[in-house]
């Protein structure tokens, strides 16, 4: 297993590179990160959504059944490659902290991932998911509307704050992910803490790229304004100050100071 010193040398050399992309690369790999998170939340519907007798006896089974789902999409992230907003908000703290990186890399990284995560999990939504009826029936469709109008009732600090705790359990899958020599042992890694933020009903920004928008074309009763300013925004938000202060900073300052 790899050391937190050692965890951030390889999260700071990962910075330098995603600094140095050029855009379309960034812009592909945003979009299939994306498409990936999508594919863990169309499992976790499947699965989870799809026991409502469980539900109405043992909530807390269909949501750790949920939970267990999701970790699919970020274990292809890290496994086979591509470019996350969420895990991007701490990896390129430690850089900035030491002085390694200038600031304007990460906003320039930030922006093109943010924008390629929306349209792989818009696209997955409509073209992977709605076209092809997976969730129409009963029960998947009463899960879609219900995750979807949960999501969207949340005054802006709930949503903020669920933010938070979701991305700090993310970036520290992926720091744990780092951590582990080989795949199982990224894939447990990652596993574990995903599947804690998922069951626990906090916010992750782009699973609800995916989640809200395949709501709406599935008919529910949501509009897109209300998709972005009662959940996406601050969602958003909480996510950035969940990796940023929670994972990026602390273990910047505490193991960040060794030589590339």
């Amino acid at each position: 297993m790899n050391t937190p010193k050692e965890v951030i040398s390889i999260v700071s050399q990962l910075a330098l590179n995603k600094g140095k992309y050029k855009v379309n690369k960034t812009l592909v790999l945003a979009f299939l990160a994306g498409a990936y998170i999508a594919f863990g939340g169309l499992l976790a519907i499947v699965v989870g959504g799809g026991t409502p007798g469980i539900a109405a006896t043992n909530p807390g089974i269909t949501k750790f059944l949920f939970g267990a789902m999701f970790p699919v999409g970020l274990i292809l992230v890290v496994v086979v490659g591509a470019e996350l907003f969420t895990g991007n908000n701490a990896y390129f703290i430690p850089t900035i902290l030491n002085k390694k990186q200038p600031i304007k890399e990460m906003f320039k990284n930030w922006g093109l991932v943010y924008f390629g995560n929306f349209i792989g999990a818009v696209f997955v939504a409509y073209v992977i998911t709605h076209l092809t009826h997976i969730v129409s029936a009963s029960p998947f469709i009463d899960s879609v509307h219900g995750i979807a109008i949960g999501k969207t009732s949340h005054t802006f600090l709930v949503t903020f704050l669920k933010g938070i705790g979701a991305n700090w359990l993310v970036c520290l899958a992926v720091w744990q992910g780092m951590a582990a020599k080989n795949t199982m042992g990224k894939m447990v890694a990652i596993w574990l803490p995903v599947m804690t933020f998922v069951t626990l009903g906090f916010e992750h920004s782009i699973a609800n790229m995916y989640f809200i928008p395949l709501a709406i074309f599935e008919g529910a009763d949501i509009t897109w304004t209300t998709f972005i300013v009662k959940n996406l925004i601050p969602a958003t938000l909480g996510n950035i100050v969940g990796g940023v202060l929670f994972v990026g900073m602390p273990y910047g300052y505490l193991f960040g100071k060794s030589k590339l």
